[in-house]
């Protein structure tokens, strides 16, 4: 079986890879424009670019949508996280978080799977905190300012341990974990 990865990010692909492969199912990366659902919701954003991308005639495929959601700031970036890592990036939610006791924040994945005439949406979350200062070189986006358990950030931790732990690795075990339940891997 071959699902097409809608992305632009090759990372992706190679990591839906890693986690799907031994299901016996392959990915393509697949470049398409789709129009992306202003929302505050992920599974909203997710299920209504799915939409976009079948009524292109396109099967079998993954899409997602990932954010940080921290609670002093009401949730903010959220689904906004990308245009927020690229004006503000991790000095500007430091600085918006200066002198706020309420750390809290969580990173979340939503994954929608068009897969044998099936639609599935999966979130993934990783409840952690929002630490004092950037620390670590690995990772990408905010991982040098969030940490799952109080110890080292996202960009500390070595990328096995992060698949295991982030909302990315969570939503993936969700998706096969449905994938089984339906009889479709």
């Amino acid at each position: 079986m071959k699902l097409k990865v809608i992305t632009s990010n090759a990372g992706k692909v190679a990591e839906y890879q890693r986690s799907l492969g031994d299901l016996g199912i392959e990915m393509e990366h697949y470049r398409l424009p789709y129009d992306e659902v202003q929302s505050s919701d992920l599974e909203e954003v997710v299920s209504k670019g799915m939409d976009a991308i079948v009524a292109q005639g396109i099967r079998d495929f993954i899409i997602d949508d990932s954010g940080l959601f921290v609670d002093a700031l009401k949730g903010f970036p959220g689904v906004w996280s990308a245009y927020a890592q690229k004006t503000i990036g991790n000095d500007g939610i430091l600085r918006l978080l200066e002198g706020s006791a309420d750390r809290g924040a969580e990173f979340r994945c939503c994954i929608g799977c068009d897969i044998a005439g099936q639609r599935i949406i999966v979130t993934g979350v990783c409840r952690g905190t929002i630490t004092g200062e950037q620390t670590g070189d690995g990772g990408f986006g905010f991982d040098p300012i969030f940490t799952h358990d109080g110890g080292p950030t996202f960009a500390e931790i070595p990328m096995e341990l992060k698949n295991r732990v982030s909302h990315r690795g969570i939503a993936v075990g969700l998706l096969v974990d449905e994938l089984r339940k339906r009889g479709l891997v």
